[in-house]
């Protein structure tokens, strides 16, 4: 028989103690970011079935699914949160408050390329606004980002905010390119969100492929190509139809803004579309401003995503914002904290005779909310009082049986070597101040 694999999947990744205390920790400032902004926590299965990701504008996600066949039925692993949030407010639409205010921590998996940040299976931190078709949504959203990056030690210059809006392309295109092609809108999307991983030329060409979605002219291509390079809003008003409603609501996003505190890490930019076919509206992505990673994190109003799934129209934002990048980031800035163990003491029993002693001073400081390691089998005292010092405890309750006689235990403060006898009974001093 073959020896297993020591490592996982090429893409997944193992979580070691010192990982994981990492992971918690960012998670933590996931939830704490999303309670400060009145948002609830859900969660959905990690299975879907496939009909839910399976959509047809082209979208490369489509084609990275896991996805299997299983008595009768084709199931796959959720790619994105963004659907089973859909069907989760289809299944209940109707008996909601509105605006639904929810935030969550999936799982997501993709068979897609690998690259610096970029992995086949990352954890996300997903907040969604359903019922409030105003940018004051939007707002609130791009806010939240901002608290998160300040709040794990990231400079306000660390990061940067494009923001640009599908509809401002839609009523651009569906005028004059697209006038009598209005099917080809969202394939157009798909493509031109590749522009900066393949360079003009190559959108160009795919846009003009005769046998393609979208198959435009090449004249008329390059014209698209060329609204994507627009960096100023009022630039983009100049293009833009008369009255358009979407710089109109882009001019408004940035002055709410401005109200936040953040319209100076934010700028307009037209290339940023998301490869996502239900964004209607305001897109949105975070890069870092050194440009060495790809896109911290992303979303948009997706306004339709209920009717194309069959459920009646109902307004949403919500961005993604992956564990990977922020962890690449956070690395290369030299911001993760130390994280040791978070342990409060040991207790050893210097021989069997003592166990009963030690289980019971154990257990009642565990039941004090104290973090307390009881030391198995018969290794040697030294070994056990290194092992308290690399664990972080605070001290090390010794057990031997003069101790027992006596109805104590031996404490030794680990940082000043110091050494106390402490009753075993439940009157004890409480050290740790716990409980």
């Amino acid at each position: 028989m073959a020896k297993a694999p020591l490592q996982p999947p090429r893409g997944t990744r193992d979580f070691y103690p010192d990982a994981f205390r990492r992971r918690a920790w960012l998670f933590d400032h996931f939830r704490e970011v999303s309670r400060r902004f009145g948002f609830e926590e859900v969660d959905a299965p990690v299975v879907e079935h496939a009909e839910l990701y399976q959509r047809k504008a082209g979208e490369e996600i489509v084609d990275q699914l896991y996805h299997f066949e299983l008595h009768d039925r084709h199931l796959a692993l959720r790619s994105e949160f963004t659907p089973s949030l859909a069907r989760m407010v289809m299944a209940r639409q109707g008996g909601l408050r509105l605006p639904i205010r929810w935030c969550a921590i999936p799982q997501c998996w993709r068979y897609e390329r690998m690259t610096r940040g970029r992995t086949r299976e990352h954890y996300q931190w997903n907040m969604d606004v359903w019922g409030e078709p105003d940018v004051t949504a939007e707002a609130e959203l791009i806010a939240a980002i901002f608290s998160l990056l300040d709040r794990v030690g990231l400079e306000p210059g660390d990061v940067r905010m494009r923001i640009n809006s599908r509809a401002l392309l839609d009523e651009s295109l569906r005028e004059g390119l697209l006038r009598d092609r209005p099917e080809a809108f969202e394939p157009l999307c798909v493509v031109i969100d590749k522009l900066d991983k393949v360079g003009a030329d190559t959108v160009v060409e795919q846009l003009a492929d005769p046998a393609g979605a979208v198959a435009i002219s090449e004249s008329a291509a390059r014209e698209v190509v060329s609204l994507l390079s627009v960096r100023d809003l009022e630039e983009a008003a100049k293009r833009a139809p008369e009255g358009s409603p979407a710089i109109a609501e882009l001019r408004r996003l940035f002055d709410l803004l401005e109200a936040y505190g953040v319209r100076d890490r934010v700028v307009f930019d037209a290339s940023v579309v998301r490869g996502l076919a239900y964004y209607t509206g305001v897109v949105f992505e975070a890069f870092d401003t050194a440009g060495s990673l790809r896109a911290v994190c992303g979303g948009g109003r997706y306004d339709r995503l209920l009717e194309t799934l069959g459920g009646k129209p109902l307004p949403a934002v919500g961005f993604g914002f992956g564990d990977a990048v922020i962890g690449e980031l956070l690395e290369e800035k030299k911001r993760w904290p130390e994280l040791p163990r978070a342990l409060d003491a040991l207790v050893y029993a210097f021989g069997e005779t003592e166990r009963p002693a030690a289980i019971g001073l154990a257990s009642r400081l565990r039941d004090e909310g104290q973090a307390v390691e009881l030391v198995l089998g018969r290794p040697k005292v030294k070994r056990a009082l290194a092992d308290a010092d690399r664990a972080g405890a605070t001290r090390i309750y010794l057990l031997g049986p003069d101790e027992t006689a006596r109805g104590v235990a031996r404490v030794r403060d680990l940082a000043s070597g110091e050494e106390r006898d402490e009753p075993l009974a439940g009157d004890a001093p409480n050290p740790a101040g716990i409980g």
